[in-house]
């Protein structure tokens, strides 16, 4: 990932624009990452990860059985420990 500043940012805008078609660029101001300029594939790549959030009587019959049945992997189990307080 490229690092530049703001001011080089303004004096290359079409290097830069071209440069974040093949990876992100970071646009710093007064030493601090403020921006990153990125493709728009790579927006869109990032935006369809977002969480989606869905209230639990949307979930049918199925789809709870699935969660009702669905076991941790092993290399996870660690995480059961996050839970401790939250079983009954």
């Amino acid at each position: 990932m490229s690092r530049i500043t703001s001011a080089e940012f303004q004096r290359n805008v079409g290097l830069y624009q071209d440069k974040a078609l093949a990876e992100p660029v970071t646009i710093t101001k007064d030493g601090e990452e403020r921006l990153v300029l990125l493709s728009v594939e790579e927006y869109k790549r990032l935006k369809r990860r977002d969480r989606r959030v869905v209230r639990l009587e949307e979930f049918t019959d199925e789809e709870m059985a699935l969660i009702a049945t669905a076991e941790v992997p092993a290399e996870h189990a660690h995480l059961d420990a996050e839970l401790k307080d939250w079983r009954t």
